[in-house]
């Protein structure tokens, strides 16, 4: 049985989730599924420091929230406004204001610290 220990290079983490798989099925308050819940929070500590995954740009995550929960362009009018305001918004030819962001996060729980990312604006050819 692995003995718990910090995470310091790849061999650690690649020999710390073999363990996790090999507890995986651990009973429930047993050495074994204790064990198992400290390798996991070791794993995490050490995939957030080597692993972080960036935030995804302002637009990306309102598409990504439309398409996974199956709405579209219009299911944003009562949160963003006309139509013609959410086609700018999603085609990037005008910013989201702080209060297109708070309605957002409030009533789709996008998070802020996503929405509030700086992105670029598509210039107007016309």
């Amino acid at each position: 049985m692995l003995v718990p220990r910090p995470i310091r290079t790849e061999a650690d983490y690649r020999a710390t989730l073999s363990e996790i798989e090999r507890l995986f099925n651990a009973e429930p308050n047993t050495p074994e599924c204790d064990l198992l819940e400290v390798l996991t929070t070791l794993v995490e500590a050490y995939e957030q420091q080597h692993y972080a995954v960036e935030a995804p740009e302002p637009i990306e995550a309102i598409l990504y929230y439309l398409e996974s929960r199956g709405l579209s362009a219009h299911d944003l009018e009562p949160i963003i406004g006309s139509l013609g305001e959410v086609t700018e918004i999603l085609n990037r030819q005008q910013a989201l204001t702080l209060e297109m962001i708070r309605r957002l996060h409030q009533q789709l729980g996008i998070p802020a610290e996503v929405l509030i990312q700086p992105y670029s604006l598509i210039k107007n050819s016309a």
